[in-house]
């Protein structure tokens, strides 16, 4: 890795006899940064910055990597924004062009700003008929109420309709700088090409002299502090019930509670925990729930991580008319985790999953140049693959009970879209898991 003087992170990753090279410029910027009239801003810009810059249309950008086979997208997430594209080899150093020129240097002009609103209203529409996110978005806000993970990265019909080009232009001014961000690429690609074509691409943009190369797990600039508009009680508990009513078939249940931020010393156990407990077909939950009763056709364990919080959650999607034998089998499978934990054959079964699944997960460049460019971001240091799979194998059951006993152990956040009008049509057993 080499941090150039302006702070710009550059990371690569030589993967022998890759064909194809993935290009990603990561920018710490998301919803947790905003304020609530810029609400959806991060995302807004994900969608504006790809109609042109100085040097290229928005035509001449597609039609550039279309040209050489390639793929360009972007997505935006709580704690950063990412821009990125796969190509051959051959077309790497075109790539990081492409790349780089769309994040550094976009026009924002005003009639893209008005277009990708409608575009922008129409994808939280698509959102709000889609139950699964609509139940993702609002378990959220009942988990972290208070904390700006809780609020959804797409913004509001009402904030994105009242933001102004002015608005957007600001904060991609604001926001958009070198210390800022991380260029990862991974794939057939040789570090010292890739630093030579990010200085082009940044040229006019600070110092540009390379600090030294840094091998992981160093790193010697972390970029600027996050800004919060609001805070929450990292690692409590949040119980409550919520309802959105949909008219549609099923019931669609997500139970949880506040869990562990990304740095914990305990996510790698609570991790054996969800994988357990729901992470596969010889999970728990699967077992008890699909297998042994055919109540749902899915229902899975899952956790998310930030810089101060975090969540376990438990997803289900059944009949109406099975929702209270689903909410009593999913408790009493937490509540015989807290009691009696996991046996040693669950465990040892979860971290061969979890490692498994990490490592085949990193077969391509893309997933690698996302394991770079993430880490760096949202690290204070960074963590190597043979780091994760130690801490993942050194979990113990005595750790796995004492984090289930602490997050299981009260009240759940339970959170219900379905064919009901408000929480007082649900199950007893649901509303008794809650508190």
């Amino acid at each position: 890795m080499s941090v150039l003087s302006n702070g710009l992170r550059v990371a690569t990753e030589t993967v022998p006899g890759a064909r194809s090279v993935s290009v990603g410029v990561w920018v710490g910027v998301g919803s947790v940064d905003e304020t609530p009239n810029l609400a959806g801003a991060s995302h807004y810009l994900e969608h504006v910055l790809f109609k042109g810059t100085r040097s290229r249309t928005g035509a001449q950008i597609s039609e550039a990597i279309d040209a050489v086979g390639g793929e360009l997208n972007a997505f935006t997430a709580h704690e950063y924004t990412c821009y990125y594209a796969r190509v051959l080899a051959a077309e790497a150093a075109l790539a990081v062009d492409i790349v780089c020129d769309v994040v550094l240097d976009a026009v924002v002009a005003a009639q893209d700003v008005d277009l990708e609103r409608s575009v922008i209203l129409e994808e939280i529409a698509m959102r709000d008929d889609d139950p699964e996110d609509t139940l993702g978005d609002a378990f959220a806000a009942a988990v972290f109420p208070g904390h700006p993970v809780g609020d959804p990265v797409i913004g509001s019909v009402a904030s994105i309709s009242g933001m102004s080009r002015g608005q957007v232009a600001g904060w991609y001014r604001r926001r958009y700088q070198p210390e800022r961000m991380v260029v990862a690429v991974a794939g057939g690609v040789e570090h010292g090409d890739v630093v030579r074509w990010v200085r082009a691409a940044f040229a006019g943009r600070g110092d540009l002299a390379d600090s030294g190369v840094a091998r992981f797990p160093a790193l010697a600039r972390t970029g600027p502090a996050r800004t919060r508009r609001r805070t929450g009680t990292a690692g409590a508990p949040a119980g409550g019930l919520s309802v959105v009513h949909r008219d549609i078939e099923q019931a669609h249940l997500c139970l949880g509670v506040r869990a562990l931020p990304r740095t914990h010393p305990d996510r790698a156990a609570l991790e054996v925990l969800a994988t357990a407990v729901g992470g596969g077909m010889s999970s728990r939950l699967f077992r008890r729930v699909r297998e042994e009763r055919g109540l749902a056709y899915s229902c899975y364990a899952g956790t998310s991580s930030y810089a101060d919080v975090g969540s376990f959650s438990v997803y289900a999607g059944c009949s109406p008319d099975n929702l209270a034998e689903v909410s009593t089998v999913i408790g009493a499978e937490l509540a015989d985790v807290v009691a009696g934990g996991l046996t040693d054959d669950e465990i040892r079964r979860a971290k061969g999953q979890l490692t498994g699944s990490i490592i085949l997960g990193l077969e391509d460049p893309e997933s690698r140049m996302s394991r770079i460019g993430r880490t760096l971001l949202v690290r204070p240091d960074y963590r190597t693959l043979d780091t994760q799979l130690a801490d993942i194998d050194a979990v113990t059951a005595q750790q796995v009970a004492a984090v289930a006993g602490t997050l299981l152990g009260g009240p759940l956040a339970a959170t219900v879209v379905g064919p009901y009008r408000d929480a007082r049509r649900l199950p007893a057993g649901l509303t008794r898991l809650v508190g």
